[in-house]
C-alpha cells in the first residue's frame, strides 16, 4: 500500500506512474473502482499492473476472471515480461463449465445457478486468501448471468458489503458499450479508457478519471500508450503553479548583437518566441542560432524536429558556418525526430517535461505546422499549446516556436491569428525583392516583457552564418506580406575584411 495523502488517507498505487500522478498519489485504499472501456483499450493490462504493484509491496493479490482463461492471462503477462507467480489467478469460468456438463436444471434458469455458484466461489476465495488487492474481470459476464439490471446491481452491492472493513482495494473491469449509471453510483471511482482511430497514422489511446470520491484529481483526458511492460500514461500538464520556480527573470542573448538590439536587448528567460514567415525565410536558422548561443553558455538546448531529419538539420547548419558538431557530441544540443502520425500530443508533452526536469533550458519546436498534424483536430492545438507554454514558462525555459505561413510573398502570405496571441514574442520574417534579387527581412512585431524596435532589418544567410543588418527605413508593407524596398541600390549589409558583416 502506498503512503497516505495530506488528509491521512492511505493510497493504493496503481503501478503506473503517470496515472498515480493524475490521481494525486494513487487510488484511496479499500475502495471499489470501475475500469471501463471497449475491447483493446488496455483494461486488463492496467489491472495486472495494479496487482503487480501490490505484489511488489508484499500485498496479497487476486485476479478473478470470468472472461479470460488462466492460460490467456499468463500469455498476456509473458508478452510484457512480467512474473506473476505471486498473483493468485482464479478462473471462475470453470465453475460455469462444470455446472453445464453435469446438471440439467428444471426449476431454475441455468444462468441463475451459475451466477450464484460463481459468486459463492468468489466469496470463498476472498475469505481464504484475504487479498489486499482484487481484480474482477469482467462485469460483462456477470451482467449476462444476472439477466436483469436489478439482480446484477444486487450482486455488486452484496460484494461491496462483503468487502467492507476487509482492507481490500478492488478493480471491477467492465466492457459495457453503454454506460451503466447504476453501477457507477455504487463504486467509489471510475476510470474510462478510450481508443481512437485517426484518419492517418497509428491509433491513439486516452483515459479520463471520471470520478474518485474524497480526493482531488487531475481532470480531463490523459493520453497513454501500451508498451512492453504495460500502460504508460502521459498526464495532462497542470498550469496551476505546480511547477513554478523562483528563478529571477533574465535576458537571453541570441548571439547576434543586431537581433538582440531589435528585441530591446534580448528575450526574457521563461518566455516563448514565435518565428513566423514563409518557407525558407530563415526561421529554423534563427531558432538554431538561439540554441547554439545557449549551448555556448553551457546550457542544454533541445530541438524537436517535425519537418526534417536530424541529418538534414546538421547539414543545413554546416552550410551556414554554424559549428554544431561539438555541441551535439557534448549533448549541449540534442535533436529529437518526431513523427506526428505516431506520437500523441500528450506523449510529446510528457517527454518534454522529463527533459526539462533533467536540465534543458532552451526548447525549439520546429514546426508548429507539424505539431498541429499530431493533434486530433485543429481546435485542440491552441489550448494544448497554452498549457505547454505555461509549464515551460514556470520552469524558466526559453521556448522558440517555428511556424510556416502559407504562401511566399505578397497578399498570399496568411497569418495564423489564432496562435500568435499565445507567444510572448513574435519575430516576423519576410522576402522582398530589390534590384533583381530576392532578399530576406526580419522584424519584431511583439514583445510582452519590454520594449522592442518597430523597424525592419535585412537578414542575410551565408556560409559565415546568419547576419542581421542595421535598421533600414526604406521598407513598407511588411505586415501585409507585400514588402517593398524603396531605398538605393547600395548593399544593406556590407562585408568588411575578414568576412564579417556590418
Amino acid at each position: 500500500m502506498s503512503g497516505g495523502d495530506g488528509n491521512g488517507r492511505q493510497r493504493s498505487s496503481t503501478g503506473i506512474a503517470g496515472l498515480d500522478f493524475a490521481l494525486d498519489g494513487g487510488l484511496p485504499a479499500n475502495g471499489l473502482y470501475l475500469v471501463q472501456g471497449e475491447s483493446g483499450t488496455g483494461k486488463t493490462t492496467l489491472a495486472m499492473q495494479f496487482l503487480l504493484e501490490g505484489m511488489r509491496r508484499g500485498e496479497a493479490a487476486v485476479f478473478a476472471t470470468l472472461s479470460e482463461t488462466e492460460e490467456e492471462l499468463r500469455v498476456l503477462a509473458a508478452s510484457h515480461g512480467w512474473d506473476i507467480a505471486g498473483i493468485a489467478l482464479c478462473d471462475l469460468q470453470t465453475v460455469q463449465e462444470a455446472l453445464r456438463g453435469h446438471t440439467q436444471y428444471t426449476l431454475f434458469h441455468p444462468s441463475e445457478v451459475e451466477l450464484a455458484e460463481a459468486s459463492r466461489q468468489l466469496l470463498e476465495i476472498i475469505e481464504r486468501l484475504r487479498p489486499s488487492r482484487l481484480v474482477i474481470d469482467s462485469l460483462a459476464e456477470m451482467r449476462l448471468l444476472a439477466r436483469d439490471s436489478l439482480r446484477f446491481r444486487r450482486q455488486i452491492l452484496s460484494l461491496k458489503q462483503h468487502l467492507a472493513g476487509r482492507d481490500c482495494t478492488v478493480l471491477l473491469i467492465d466492457h459495457a458499450e453503454e454506460p451503466d449509471f447504476q453501477l457507477q453510483s455504487v463504486t467509489h471511482g471510475m476510470i474510462c479508457l478510450e481508443q481512437m482511430a485517426v484518419e492517418y497514422g497509428g491509433e491513439r489511446r486516452r483515459l479520463r478519471i471520471q470520478k474518485v470520491r474524497s480526493i482531488a484529481f487531475r481532470e480531463g483526458y490523459h493520453d497513454f500508450s501500451i508498451r512492453r511492460g504495460g500502460l504508460v500514461v502521459y498526464p495532462r500538464l497542470a498550469i496551476s503553479g505546480d511547477h513554478r520556480t523562483d528563478a529571477a527573470i533574465e535576458t537571453v542573448s541570441s548571439g547576434l548583437p543586431e537581433l538582440d538590439d531589435m528585441l530591446g536587448g534580448g528575450v526574457a528567460r521563461g518566455t516563448s518566441t514565435l518565428l513566423l514567415g514563409p518557407s525558407g525565410a530563415g526561421k529554423t536558422t534563427i531558432a538554431s542560432q538561439y540554441a547554439m548561443a545557449a549551448a555556448g553558455r553551457g546550457e542544454r538546448a533541445l530541438l524537436y524536429l517535425f519537418d526534417e531529419l536530424p541529418a538534414v538539420w546538421i547539414e543545413r547548419c554546416q552550410g551556414l558556418g554554424m559549428p554544431v558538431e561539438p555541441l551535439l557530441a557534448d549533448r549541449r544540443i540534442e535533436l529529437r525526430r518526431v513523427d506526428p502520425a505516431e506520437l500523441s500530443p500528450g506523449e510529446l508533452a510528457h517527454a518534454l517535461r522529463e527533459e526539462v526536469e533533467q536540465g534543458v533550458r532552451v526548447v525549439v519546436i520546429d514546426s508548429l505546422n507539424g505539431y498541429q498534424n499530431a493533434m486530433p483536430g485543429e481546435s485542440y492545438l491552441a489550448p494544448h499549446l497554452r498549457e505547454l507554454l505555461a509549464y515551460l514558462g514556470e520552469r524558466g525555459v526559453l521556448t522558440l516556436l517555428v511556424m510556416t505561413q502559407s504562401g511566399l510573398v505578397g497578399q498570399g502570405v496568411a497569418s495564423p491569428d489564432s496562435l500568435t496571441y499565445l507567444a510572448d514574442n513574435v519575430i516576423l520574417l519576410r522576402y522582398f525583392e530589390a534590384f533583381g534579387e530576392v532578399r530576406q527581412a526580419i522584424s519584431a512585431v511583439k514583445k510582452r516583457t519590454g520594449r522592442h524596435e518597430r523597424t525592419i532589418r535585412e537578414l542575410r544567410l551565408s556560409a559565415e552564418g546568419p547576419h542581421v543588418g542595421k535598421v533600414v527605413t526604406e521598407f513598407q508593407g511588411v505586415l501585409s506580406g507585400n514588402l517593398t524596398y524603396l531605398g538605393g541600390k547600395e548593399p544593406l549589409l556590407r562585408q568588411r575584411s575578414g568576412g564579417a558583416h556590418e
